[in-house]
């Protein structure tokens, strides 16, 4: 029986070899990691060792931070022992410019500014009643953070132009939209706009519906954290007249995602965003304080400032997390998680298909939605690289909500790349929390003021 189980499959992969798909990885590879004290790092370097095949190469730790890129040198060292990976070498640099040399895939998890701006992202806003949860992907919180951020993503892909034009960058930094937009617009490099949300968001619904995750059928589009599950089935029935009746008797699920649950009731539609980031995106629930008690809870389902007051903390709680992986006294999980970058690896290097879901050009994939903005929809990914799935039509509704945050992107990103004041007021004039609060001499009070307190990094806005 060994033998004929063997037999078959060795015609499999023969099979399988003959369409042009592979086992497993068949080179070196070199990957860089730009922003290798970011919080992702642990996950996204133990995902690649976790990659069938990938037993050789380069990865390149890139940090502008010494002490915190040094640390993260010894865990990636400490990681591919575990992972029993001897044939990967690890290079450290504080330059981006010779870790690029060579690369076929660059990871960017950058962080301008590092904690410096989190409290004027938050605390001038709430001076006039634009109140923030997360505050670093929309609203003044996001557009500043963009603003800080862009002028050296913009930079480091003129570099991947000129030293590695055939390298895929995959993005994981925010304000995912604003930035991606603006790399499409102003650079030829060959950029992917990654997030969990819609990963993490599809498996809690199978949580909150009670159903195995792989017996979930679901199709979701729109842009970053604002894409709509359209349709959500289990052998073939609906579930969202049971998800509906659900809320309706189980005060305790309402409680566990009461923004989104609340949107859903009146737009039908469940979104891919926690209940505090996906507040920040709508006019309705954080214009009144009333309004937040009502509907927001803790953490990230809406608290006040929660970003602004936790992040410092989380940052040193993630740099001594890595120092207790080091020393043993807490272990590190080698299994691969379910963000994306590995499996675009391992799909492009072994043409075995995968598909993912990610920010790239519309170009009339959700037909409802601005062509020339950018959208988060299904792609596949093989050796042919990225190749977006025309997704068609959202719910109007829907894409109503998601087209009141584009408009706003598309001014921003142009303020990033024209390096323009005027245009990044008038962003967020558009933004729909702060024009729910605010009139536009508020709004352009509140963007002068944080440009004045975060001079130190906008130096190049005119």
């Amino acid at each position: 029986m060994a033998t004929e189980l063997e037999s078959g499959h060795s015609a499999h992969m023969k099979k399988a070899e003959n369409l042009g798909i592979l086992a497993k990885v068949g080179r070196p590879l070199k990957i860089v990691f730009l922003g290798a004290g970011s919080a992702f790092f642990r996950a996204l370097f133990t995902d690649v060792m976790n990659i069938p095949g990938a037993d050789t190469g380069e990865m390149a730790l890139v940090d502008i931070d010494a002490p915190r890129l040094a640390l993260a040198g010894q865990l990636g060292e400490k990681l591919t022992g575990l992972a029993g990976k001897p044939g990967w070498r690890l290079s450290l640099h504080t330059d981006r410019l010779p870790a690029l040399e060579g690369a076929d895939y660059i990871i960017n998890c950058i962080e301008v500014s590092g904690t410096a701006c989190v409290k004027f992202d938050n605390d001038i806003p709430m001076e006039y009643g634009i109140d923030q949860c997360i505050g670093d992907t929309i609203g003044p919180g996001g557009l500043f953070k963009a603003l800080r951020t862009a002028p050296v993503w913009l930079e480091v892909l003129a570099d991947v132009e000129r030293i590695c034009p055939q390298a895929w960058v995959l993005n994981y930094t925010n304000p995912m939209s604003i930035l991606c937009l603006a790399a499409a617009r102003s650079s030829s490099a060959k950029v992917i706009g990654l997030c969990h949300s819609v990963q993490h968001s599809s498996h809690q619904l199978a949580e909150y519906l009670e159903v195995p995750y792989h017996e979930l059928k679901w199709r979701c589009a729109g842009i970053n954290h604002m894409a709509w599950f359209t349709e959500l089935t289990h052998c073939g029935r609906d579930m969202y007249p049971v998800l509906k009746q659900r809320l309706e008797n189980d005060a305790e699920l309402l409680g566990k995602d009461p923004v989104r649950f609340d949107a859903m009731k009146y737009f039908d539609y469940f979104v891919t965003e926690s209940s505090g980031h996906f507040s920040e995106y709508l006019p309705y629930y954080r214009k009144r304080k009333e309004l937040i008690t009502k509907h927001c809870g803790t953490r990230y389902n809406g608290e006040s400032g929660f970003y602004a007051s936790g992040w410092p903390q989380w940052r040193r709680d993630n740099d001594n997390l890595r120092r207790k992986y080091l020393s043993g006294e807490e272990p590190l999980d080698m299994s691969r998680s379910w963000e994306y970058a590995s499996f675009i690896i391992e799909a492009m290097e072994t043409n075995s298909p995968v598909k993912i879901y990610a920010t790239v050009m519309n170009n009339g994939l959700v037909s409802n939605l601005p062509y020339d903005n950018v959208a988060e929809a299904a792609c596949i990914v093989d050796s042919n690289g990225i190749t977006p799935a025309r997704f068609g039509r959202l719910p109007a509704q829907c894409a109503a909500l998601c087209s009141s945050n584009l408009h706003m992107i598309d001014l921003a990103a142009e303020a990033c790349v024209n390096r323009s004041r005027d245009l990044a007021f008038k962003s967020l004039l558009l933004d729909p929390l702060s024009a729910a609060v605010c009139s536009p001499a508020e709004i352009k009070e509140v963007t002068d003021r944080l440009f004045e307190a975060e001079k130190d990094f906008l130096q190049m806005y005119r």
